[in-house]
């Protein structure tokens, strides 16, 4: 009884230790892109960041919540009411509207038995020692080459549990190994994917992915929250987050704002590659990627917000890369689209906070 006693004070101990780190690593973030933006736009306005700090303590219930509405309200020049930190939704919102079931979108071989739509790139998947089809059938490791390139000449394998473009490999017939396929770990097998020629302007090498970002009221309706073009740069075979551009998109119309963002934050209103302006465009096939997530949503309503990376093939086709179920990127949207989610009322969610 004592043992247990004292395991239940070093599991309090360690999630606390945890807890304070979560939280520190946001701030050192947070102000660091405060500090990004000064350099860049001057000084933010006192009164914004003290409204800021004021809305973290008698929203949010805590100081700790502030770092993230200064950055809002300096990138926005003005303080919005409903908000809602990156670390909040962190430590918040995500144990409170997702648990466990929002993990589930790392298990990327998940994806069709879940959701059982052709709009997923998928061909094969290897998890646990076996190689299987996007029907799930078990394949033996010397057939699987011919499986997937049986309609194409280029794939890409990526990593459960990949995201800001890490554990992401380019194969084709030649370089194709299964060995080594075995070696990175499990993961899904996704034919490589010849962008819409719009996007393919901005640049060819790799393919530019729309942020979507939806989520499911009280009452189980499903909405579009934000939305933004995430660009990589002519130098790589696919978008990084430590040099991407990101473009929001209008919600209603698909057309790209007249600004895109680096990630010093600094804007900008072209492609610093390929010197492609934003002003005028207007995501191919917009609606079709909407509608396509929001189905895709309404079949695991239990993950109550999601970040969906789509992308639209040279054949007008939508094709979902990726989802992310867990703690999906909100500053960005907040920052230049928010409030998004001011209507759920999070701010009065009674989790047990990180």
């Amino acid at each position: 009884m004592k043992l247990h006693g004292v395991e239940k004070v070093v599991r309090r101990s360690i999630k606390k230790v945890g807890q304070y780190t979560f939280h520190q690593v946001h701030r050192a973030q947070a102000r660091q892109v405060l500090r990004l933006l000064q350099k860049k736009y001057g000084p933010p306005d006192p009164a914004n960041l003290k409204l800021a700090d004021t809305y973290a303590r008698d929203v949010f219930g805590d100081a700790k919540y502030a770092p993230w509405l200064r950055v809002y309200a300096a990138f926005s020049g003005t303080f919005k009411e409903g908000w809602i930190p990156d670390n909040y939704y962190g430590g918040v919102v995500v144990p409170s509207m997702k648990g466990g079931y929002g993990r589930i979108s790392n298990l990327k071989p998940m994806s069709r038995v879940i959701f059982g739509c052709d709009a997923f790139p998928d061909l094969a998947y290897f998890a646990n020692g076996l190689f299987f089809t996007d029907r799930n059938l078990v394949v033996r490791e010397q057939e699987i080459e011919h499986v997937v390139f049986r309609e194409c000449d280029k794939i890409v394998f990526k990593l459960d549990g990949s995201a800001q473009g890490k554990g992401i490999h380019f194969f084709d017939r030649e370089s194709f190994d299964c060995g080594l396929i075995k070696s990175l770990g499990n993961g899904v097998i996704q034919k490589f994917i010849v962008q819409h020629p719009l996007l393919s302007t901005f640049a060819p090498n790799s393919v530019a992915t729309l942020r979507l970002t939806t989520a499911v009221d009280n009452l189980g309706r499903t909405s579009l929250r934000a939305a933004f073009l995430r660009l990589g740069r002519a130098r790589h075979t696919h978008i990084r987050i430590d040099d991407e551009i990101c473009v929001p998109v209008d919600l209603v119309t698909g057309e790209l704002a007249r600004e895109g963002f680096l990630t010093d934050w600094g804007a900008t209103e072209e492609h610093p590659d390929s010197k492609v302006r934003f002003a005028g465009l207007k995501m191919p096939a917009f609606n079709d990627c909407v509608d396509t997530v929001l189905q895709l949503h309404s079949k695991v309503p239990f993950a109550r917000c999601i970040g969906w990376d789509v992308t639209v093939d040279s054949d007008g086709k939508v094709q979902v890369m990726e989802w992310n179920g867990e703690h999906n990127d909100v500053k960005f949207s907040e920052a230049t689209q928010g409030p998004c989610f001011s209507d759920l009322k999070w701010e009065l969610l009674n989790a047990s906070p990180l």
